[in-house]
């Protein structure tokens, strides 16, 4: 992992709500933390957007209708 030395200014507020859902205890951690989720959330997202084309595409369909392809 690279890092860079940025000085910043910070909302404390803000900071202080995000060590708390981050489960962080310093700046730097929750910081870093929260540059992480909001990175795996555009991943996620992109991903969602790749199956909802897929399901535009049908490439679901095969699976309704029977229902013995159904998760148990």
């Amino acid at each position: 992992m690279a890092t860079i030395k940025t000085p910043i200014e910070i909302d404390q507020d803000a900071l202080e709500i995000a060590a708390e859902v981050l489960g962080t205890t310093t700046k730097k951690d929750t910081v870093n933390a929260a540059l992480r989720e909001v990175g795996q959330r555009l991943v996620r997202l992109r991903a969602l957007e790749r199956l909802g084309e897929m399901a535009d595409r049908g490439d679901f369909d095969e699976f309704l209708g029977d229902s013995s392809t159904y998760r148990q």
